[in-house]
């Protein structure tokens, strides 16, 4: 049985930082229902466990290409979250290059430009999926998608929708492509509403989601197709980034069905 010693155990705990993510291509997925989802995927490489988690999850443990037990101390030292469920895979990043994905044809993409915040990044993962997106766009220095908390945020959607890293300037590929490029702001001179109701939200369409603290960049803004705002109807100043992008994906959602 592996403890927090065993090679393989500090190999896999290094996975906790980008840059090891970044070099070897893989990262963790924590917990049952992570873990199920990137076996669905095909991503899993190895799967660790406790005993009592292998014994508990009998139907995961079954597919796993490689399995190795640990003791409770390894697998604290894998998982990032206070009370562990016993399993930890690593995996496969699933990074779809920009073109391929884009090649599909997809009716509706978001795009997360330069945010840094994994909780909001994988929260919008999640959203998309739900809402029909066929990709996610991670733009500019925004957060790793493969960080500890933007994989447990997204709650499985990682291996659902295809995840791409572009560099910020990519409003003109998405444009090419035959999607509308709406991109959000407090000032846009529309808003999710109007847009809805006049069909606008029908088309094949580009969400564009920047940070909270800072917005869109503003190059960005000014190369997308519409500025849109989603309108406040009480006393709040705004909403946060998970709700503003679910409030506009689901709009098109509805708008395309």
């Amino acid at each position: 049985m592996f403890t927090p010693r065993t090679p393989r155990i500090v190999a896999a705990r290094r996975l906790q930082r980008r840059k090891d993510r970044d070099q070897s291509g893989r990262f963790l997925a924590e917990g049952p229902q992570a873990v199920r989802e990137a076996l669905a995927a095909g991503a899993v490489i190895e799967l660790f466990g406790t005993p009592a988690a292998l014994d508990r999850y009998a139907d995961l443990a079954a597919q796993a290409p490689e399995l190795s037990p640990v003791t409770d101390d390894a697998l604290a030292a894998l998982a990032e979250t206070v009370h562990p469920q016993g399993l930890v895979a690593v995996c496969e990043q699933p990074d779809v290059p920009i073109g391929e994905a884009l090649a599909k044809n997809p009716r509706l993409v978001a795009v997360v430009a330069e945010i840094r915040d994994p909780g909001n990044a994988g929260t919008v993962l999640r959203t998309a999926d739900a809402a029909g997106a066929g990709a996610v766009i991670f733009a500019g220095d925004a957060v790793d998608p493969y960080n500890g908390k933007t994989v447990r945020s997204s709650a499985g959607s990682l291996f659902h929708v295809d995840v791409v890293r572009s560099p910020l300037s990519v409003v003109d590929l998405l444009q090419d492509s035959g999607l509308q490029v709406l991109a959000t702001s407090g000032t846009g001179e529309d808003d999710v509403d109007s847009l809805l109701d006049g069909g606008q939200l029908a088309l094949p369409t580009a969400w564009l989601f920047g940070s909270e603290a800072h917005g869109l960049p503003a190059s960005v803004l000014s190369a997308a197709d519409r500025r849109v705002r989603v309108p406040i109807y009480g006393g709040a100043e705004s909403l946060n980034l998970a709700a503003a992008a679910a409030v506009c994906l689901y709009a098109s959602a509805r708008a395309q069905r």
